[in-house]
């Protein structure tokens, strides 16, 4: 679910968009007609977003991409949303960061072009969407979260943007597992000035910090608290709002079985027990101190990264000597998760 509050702007021509100089820059400009060609008339759905619906389509030269149009092009937010996004887009460059390849504004249309995830969401691995594959094992996850965090610590430090939608269904998986984040049409550059700025809120529910939604004040650790929540869906496989037994958020149902020592009863049933004690309970640590009330008690998204790196090689370490099948090189175990399974239907 999303939550946008709009305020009132001042008028700005939508032929503004097409002015805008930075749009031309190293992107491909694709008309309506095309995207049509490019989609098979927008045949297959692969996502739906704050900004619009994906769909799969493929390139004269058969590279695949995802095709994210904008679901009401004539509003003067979502033009707004638009060249946020690509403006955003522009400015980064990171293997962990999912790549736009080009837009489309074709009098009413919107759209932008991404490169195409094969394996889908992670969202949709942990919900077990993929009925003919396994389920992550517990150092595939761990390299997800810290290929995540690296995209993020990206964000934050080398483009001074707050995302502001971070969940598993805004990590996208490659063929290798490798992870991507994904969807920046709710993301916010951040000022140098010292104060943090005022926003309308936005996110998904289960996600959103808890302190910058009551303060309506944003910083990089709202993205903090929000990827706090992913670890803790890697660890559990629950939604961030738990249904087993009452509703009741994951942090707070993890805190209550924190207190009980046992670890297993955490942990997805899926791992089937096979995993380092001692990494997830490192993992745990991070993501209920990602999770905290404030601020300025959440660590930065470096150290994050860097925690969840020493995780992983605790968990590989382990891994090697309990003799499980793995890629020694790739820190994935197990069998093979099979493409062809997902087919287009994975974002």
């Amino acid at each position: 679910m999303l939550i946008i509050i709009s305020r009132k702007q001042s008028p700005r021509s939508s032929a503004a968009l097409d002015d805008d100089p930075e749009l031309n820059v190293e992107l491909r400009h694709f008309t309506y007609t095309q995207l049509k060609n490019i989609t098979n008339d927008f045949s297959v759905e692969i996502g739906r977003g704050g900004f619009g619906t994906v769909y799969h389509g493929k390139l004269d030269n058969s590279t695949e991409v995802a095709v994210k149009v904008s679901s009401q092009p004539t509003a003067f937010h979502m033009n707004r949303q638009f060249l946020t996004e690509v403006r955003n887009l522009l400015q980064v460059h990171h293997k962990n960061l999912v790549s736009l390849i080009g837009y489309c504004k074709d009098r009413e249309h919107l759209a932008l072009i991404y490169e195409y995830m094969p394996f889908g969401s992670l969202h949709d691995h942990l919900r077990g969407k993929y009925e003919t594959s396994r389920a992550l094992n517990w150092g595939e996850r761990l390299r997800i979260a810290h290929d995540a965090a690296q995209g993020l610590h990206y964000l934050h430090t080398g483009c001074n943007i707050i995302h502001r939608d971070v969940k598993t269904s805004n990590i996208l998986l490659g063929s290798n597992l490798e992870a991507k984040i994904a969807d920046f049409g709710l993301s916010k550059v951040s000022g140098n000035n010292s104060s943090p700025p005022t926003f309308s809120v936005v996110g998904t529910l289960g996600y959103i910090d808890p302190e910058s939604h009551r303060t309506q004040s944003l910083n990089d650790k709202s993205d903090v608290y929000s990827f706090g929540v992913v670890l803790l869906e890697l660890v559990t496989g629950e939604l961030p709002v738990v249904t087993r037994r009452d509703r009741v958020h994951i942090v707070e149902h993890v805190k209550g079985e924190l207190a009980k020592g046992n670890i297993d009863e955490i942990c997805d049933k899926n791992m089937k027990g096979e995993y380092d004690t001692y990494s997830v309970w490192k993992v745990l640590d991070l993501a209920m101190r990602c999770t905290a009330e404030t601020a300025a008690q959440r660590p930065k998204m470096a150290e994050v990264a860097s925690q969840l790196d020493e995780s992983l090689q605790v968990e590989l370490s382990w891994r090697s000597k309990n003799v499980l099948t793995e890629s020694s090189n790739s820190g994935i175990s197990g069998g093979v998760l099979s493409l062809s399974s997902m087919g287009p239907s994975a974002r």
